[in-house]
């Protein structure tokens, strides 16, 4: 075989970028089942607790065009066990806001809504609750928090070590709900021949979604096949199966067509999971010199009475800094409200916000460089695991990241720089995210022109997935990338985890590269190193977590800094430029990873300044549901940028050296985005986001 020049670490351009420029890519709504489509409303719970007392479809159903009205009635039943909010119409009961009712089938999308508001329903409510707080009396520990990490930790007496340390910080800090807000809307279409499903969907992964349907209906797994090969964002609102599905295959199976369900903007709010609030206790001990004696982090967040989720909020506080006291807790309040699910970087976005807030008011305290500090911190080995790192640069990222952005020479003191009405502040704060593989298989072929297949379920949600998956399988193999077709997106094809969680490339790659080796030694072994006339097929993949995962903590780090600009007449604030910088290992594609890193620090941003999901005490809706009220960071938002990365990659993590990218760059940057703010005001803000009210709050407290 000839040997070809390595691809992997270059910017190659999108592979799908021509498809998706040119609208020929087709998303779940584009696609095109050879008939005639039917199109789905629905109707949701305008109460956030009860049980509907009256459902009258009778005028719906009379309006020209209406195929069906499902209701808990006549809708089919589903398998007991289902997960969450997926039993859709299979009860009276109403367990929170928005929850869907009744579902119309008509010819059009036009006559479907319209039919909505002419379904007659009526409730039995009751006073919903849906404050949370961090005193209320019936908070409780889940049995562990998600990804399976442990809801406690507690090592040595905190508590002792607060009360000796000679210089303590004790801080509340809040973020509240946050909605994903991907461009494409969930959607569903759902088509039966006899007894198997044919679904054309927006997800994270096919085969997730395959299992809860195939649950659902009472199928094999492999009656169910599940289809998305382009997918308009997710943030995490994809990874699981939401009403939408299960309604789409309901309806199509009731009216024996194809349907389609598109979730309207408002819908998002209610129907596809949100990321929980959260109040955040951080008490923090050190001595004179600014070492860590203590760390408490305790959180409160809310979960749904129909579901329990339980964000992992401290556990990145389990292994950030160095101390021999420590404790991290999480609490919960059943609320009435939709059930919540995970949200780029969970746990680790609001966790580190509080955290390394907390870190600023300590070095403010101790009269310390915030860098500094964080430096003097910096722990040998896994401070709870007590475990080696696989490897950990975090303090070349802090280095490096001062170096870039002009750090030197920062005067510690607040409110201390004006230009006109601005004042102008820096802040910096650290980044993690952990690294992990998860189980996935892969098919790899060849013919006898050199020509290779790759056949994995991966999905690529925007990230770029369908280029790095290619440049891996090309260097793999030792060809170019002209000789790879990949093929993702299917639950035909070999099954593989979704896209979360940063693992999609460290599973989906390891298990390309090492089918690739499969197969180049049985060309070699067989067929001497040729390529047989008829070609040569080869299954393989990798288990899950390698064999360092046990022995390592593995985490991705960054560093963020970043100025802020407040105006001093109006409260308004500026995020002129920042330099971010990232421990993430081998990078795949240069240009879409550094897309990846942007996105999620001005995500950041966007927590940082922008983002909040309010809620009725009294009614208990979200009252800006749609993206006029509910606001996020554009490009005049965001200045200048300059990202980059340690060219480091990790050895005992997976086959390629790859810790995981997409969900570092969030982690960190609201906090970063905060201190500065402080450094600029003088005025400490830690409840999300900062707002200009906030400002002016600040000034009557101060």
């Amino acid at each position: 075989m000839t040997t070809i020049d390595r691809v992997v670490g270059a910017g190659v351009d999108r592979i799908d970028g021509p498809a998706k420029v040119r609208g020929t890519a087709p998303y779940a709504y584009e696609q095109d089942p050879g008939e005639p489509i039917a199109h789905l409303a629905v109707v949701q719970s305008t109460v956030n607790r009860g049980r509907v007392t009256r459902l009258d479809p009778a005028r719906a159903e009379a309006m020209t065009g209406v195929l069906t009205v499902l209701t808990p009635d006549n809708a089919p039943r589903l398998a007991e066990g289902l997960a969450s909010d997926l039993p859709v119409l299979q009860s009276l009961d109403v367990a929170y806001q928005g929850q869907v009712v009744a579902a119309v089938v008509a010819e059009t999308s036009e006559i479907a809504r319209a039919a909505v508001g002419a379904v007659l329903v009526e409730y039995a409510a009751e006073e919903p609750d849906v404050v949370l707080s961090a005193d209320r009396q019936d908070l409780y520990a889940p049995e562990q928090v998600n990804a399976g990490f442990a809801t406690d930790s507690i090592i040595g007496d905190v508590d002792q070590a607060l009360g000796a340390a000679a210089v303590t910080v004790d801080a509340t800090y809040e973020t509240p709900t946050q909605h994903n807000n991907p461009i494409e809307m969930h959607t569903s279409m759902a088509r039966w021949d006899g007894d198997s499903l044919t679904m054309w969907d927006a997800n994270q992964g096919p085969h997730t979604i395959v299992n809860d349907l195939a649950k659902g209906f009472g199928l094999d797994r492999g009656q169910v096949r599940v289809i998305s090969p382009y997918v308009g964002g997710a943030f995490g609102s994809k990874a699981f199966t939401h009403p939408n599905q299960m309604l789409a295959a309901m309806a199509a199976r009731v009216v024996a067509r194809t349907v389609v369900f598109e979730l309207s903007r408002q819908q998002m709010f209610s129907l596809v999971g949100h990321r929980t609030p959260t109040i955040q206790r951080v008490r923090l001990g050190a001595d004179a010199d600014g070492r860590l004696t203590a760390i408490s982090h305790e959180v409160v967040e809310h979960t749904a009475r129909i579901m329990e989720f339980a964000e992992q909020t401290a556990t990145p506080t389990r292994l950030m800094y160095a101390a021999e006291n420590r404790r991290t807790t999480h609490r919960l309040a059943r609320l009435d409200v939709p059930p919540p699910t995970i949200m780029r970087a969970p746990g680790e976005t609001p966790g580190m916000f509080a955290l390394e807030s907390a870190m600023d008011e300590l070095a403010a305290a101790l009269g310390m460089d915030p860098i500094e500090l964080r430096i003097r911190n910096e722990p040998a080995q896994d401070p709870e695991r007590h475990v080696p790192w696989s490897s950990r640069h975090l303090v070349e990222c802090l280095r490096t990241g001062a170096e870039r952005f002009g750090w030197a020479g920062r005067d510690l003191r607040p409110r201390k720089r004006t230009e006109g009405r601005w004042l102008v502040g820096t802040g910096v704060a650290s980044a993690t995210y952990p690294t992990r593989r998860r189980r996935a298989q892969c098919r790899i072929s060849v013919d006898g022109r050199g020509r290779y297949t790759v056949e994995i379920d991966g999905s690529d949600i925007g990230t770029g997935a369908w280029t790095a998956l290619s440049q891996i399988a090309a260097d793999a193999l030792a060809t170019d990338l002209g000789s790879i077709e990949l093929h993702i997106g299917d639950s035909r094809l070999p099954r593989a985890g979704g896209a979360g969680g940063s693992t999609g490339l460290a599973s989906w790659g390891s298990a390309i590269v090492l089918t690739a080796r499969d197969l180049r030694r049985r060309l070699d072994d067989e067929y001497g190193g040729q390529l047989p006339a008829d070609g040569v097929s080869v299954d393989g993949g990798v288990e899950g977590e390698g064999p360092h995962a046990k022995t390592h903590s593995m985490h991705a780090f960054g560093a963020h800094l970043v100025e802020v600009r407040v105006d001093q007449d109006t409260g308004e604030v500026r995020v002129p430029r920042a330099t971010s910088v990232y421990d993430g290992g081998t990078i795949v594609n240069a240009k879409t990873a550094r897309s990846q890193f942007l996105g999620g620090f001005s995500m950041g941003v966007s927590m940082a300044l922008h983002e909040e999901s309010l809620i009725d005490p009294r009614l208990g809706h979200y009252v800006n549901h749609d993206l006029a009220g509910y606001h996020v960071a554009t490009n005049a938002d965001i200045g200048e940028l300059d990202i980059s990365w340690l060219d480091e990659p990790d050895e005992l993590a997976n086959e390629l050296g790859l810790k995981g990218i997409g969900e570092i760059g969030i982690t960190g940057a609201a906090a970063a985005v905060a201190n500065a703010y402080w450094h600029a005001t003088g005025l400490r803000v830690r409840d999300l986001p900062i707002t200009p009210d906030k400002y002016f709050r600040e000034l009557d407290l101060a």
